[in-house]
């Protein structure tokens, strides 16, 4: 059905552009309606004529684009499922996430000792008695 209405719009975008560009002009453009030919409303605008077949194919060929991109554009929007970028795991780009293992259990570990050494930790257990700032 969306292959259809592209096919469709693009058709009809030829079509417009071939009849846009086959209807005559009205005139000397801006440079004769600013340059003192006149300062009514016809001068800028173009005087009012009779719809011939290109003018009123032009209209409608307008009209159909527009309701056809707008279907397309109803389309194409309702079948994407909104994401969330917080619902995924940040993973820094070039950065490769190591499987968990554990090390090898040591073979003089006690049957009550962890086999995992423990770290040292640079913060002491008893704290050191604060100095007092030298007086002046």
């Amino acid at each position: 059905m969306r292959t259809l209405l592209l096919i469709l719009l693009i058709l009809d975008s030829l079509v417009v552009i071939a009849v846009i560009l086959l209807q005559a002009g009205k005139g000397g453009g801006l440079a004769a309606s600013f340059g003192g030919a006149s300062s009514s409303a016809d001068a800028l605008f173009g005087s009012r004529q009779a719809g011939n077949l290109l003018t009123k194919t032009s209209w409608w060929g307008g009209g159909v684009f527009l309701f056809l991109s707008f279907l397309l554009s109803l389309m194409y929007t309702g079948a994407r499922v909104p994401e969330s970028v917080l619902e995924g795991q940040f993973t820094p780009q070039g950065a490769q996430v190591a499987p968990a293992t554990l090390p090898p259990a040591s073979p003089t570990a006690a049957p009550g000792q962890s086999p995992i050494p423990q770290a040292q930790s640079p913060i002491p257990a008893t704290p050191t008695p604060a100095t007092p700032p030298p007086q002046q």
